[in-house]
């Protein structure tokens, strides 16, 4: 009997040293394999999607949004959703933000519009120079005919829809005065979409006389919420997740003004004069739409040249 037990403690201990044996020459590849595994599972877990807390106290140009009201705080999630986690398109609105806001906020202010108007511009065009399929034109998506009608020139050697500064002080006149047709800030963004026409036929037709009240196809019943939305998280970038330093941010290149009375024939030597290039006269001057100037009436133009020092030009 003891004979026998010997034998199986033997065998035993022989099966302890296979397995050590074994563990110990496990094949690089599948040691490899788990080391991978592990990696990944580690990377997944260090990526989470969040709901959102609808925040409080939201408001457009000082105008509360009623999200007490179940539909509009859904429609409220939604556009804080999809711009949170659109990330890349987010976080380029966070750096043009930081160029062009000091260019906006000062004339919104001096026309007497809320500052809250600027995330407008930046739900219409993402702060670029951008052509809709309608032909709309510039930060602030100008047609043809109402820049016309506004006092901006429209052709094809200047189109002042790309001047910055010009087509601001237009969307503030058309922005003032739909807020004095409707009564509210609100409204007169909804119409900036809409149209003031667009607007108030559906308020008539649907007897209410608030934004948040209308019943509106899908681009209109989605702006203001969106340019809240954008306005949320531009403001409150760490909430939302979104991490950066200053210096990552696009800067605003300080410019001083030429003025221009008579025809240019050549933009690439009027560049040059300047000690810059025709590429950079462009970039700061996209209203200029052809490499020369007609003016056969002798107008007063003003071109933007950026201060020396911020280029560097090749040869």
């Amino acid at each position: 009997m003891k004979r026998i037990e010997r034998i199986f403690a033997v065998i035993g201990l022989l099966a302890v040293v296979v397995v050590a044996i074994n563990a110990v020459q496990l094949p690089e590849e599948e040691v490899k394999v788990d080391a991978e595994q592990i990696e990944e599972e580690k990377l997944i877990n260090d990526y989470n999607v969040y709901a959102l807390p609808i925040p409080e106290g939201l408001n457009f140009a000082g105008e509360p949004v009623p999200v007490e009201n179940p539909d509009i705080k859904e429609r409220m999630d939604r556009e804080l959703l999809v711009n949170t986690y659109w990330q890349s398109n987010s976080l380029l609105l966070f750096k043009r933000a930081n160029k062009y806001f000091p260019i906006i906020e000062p004339i919104l202010a001096a026309e007497g519009v809320p500052d809250d108007f600027k995330y407008l511009a930046v739900i219409e065009s993402g702060l670029t120079q951008a052509v809709s399929p309608a032909r709309a034109t510039g930060f602030w998506q100008i047609l043809k005919t109402t820049g016309r009608e506004y006092g901006l020139e429209v052709n094809d050697n200047v189109d002042e829809r790309y001047h910055v500064e010009k087509s601001t002080r237009v969307a503030c006149t058309y922005l003032k005065k739909a807020k004095e047709r409707f009564g509210s800030w609100t409204a007169a963004a909804a119409a900036y979409n809409a149209g003031n026409a667009g607007v108030s036929r559906r308020m008539k037709s649907q007897n209410v006389d608030t934004y948040y009240d209308l019943l509106l196809g899908e681009e209109t019943g989605r702006y203001v919420f969106r340019i809240i939305a954008l306005k949320e998280i531009l403001k409150h970038p760490a909430q939302y997740g979104f991490n950066f330093k200053k210096q990552d941010l696009y800067e605003y290149i300080p410019t001083y003004k030429v003025s221009v009375d008579s025809a240019v024939t050549d933009f690439v030597a009027f560049s040059e004069r300047f000690g810059i290039n025709y590429k950079i006269l462009k970039l700061h001057n996209p209203w200029l739409r052809e490499p020369h100037l007609n003016n056969k009436s002798k107008k007063q133009y003003f071109i933007d040249i950026p201060k020396e020092g911020y280029y560097s030009l090749g040869k």
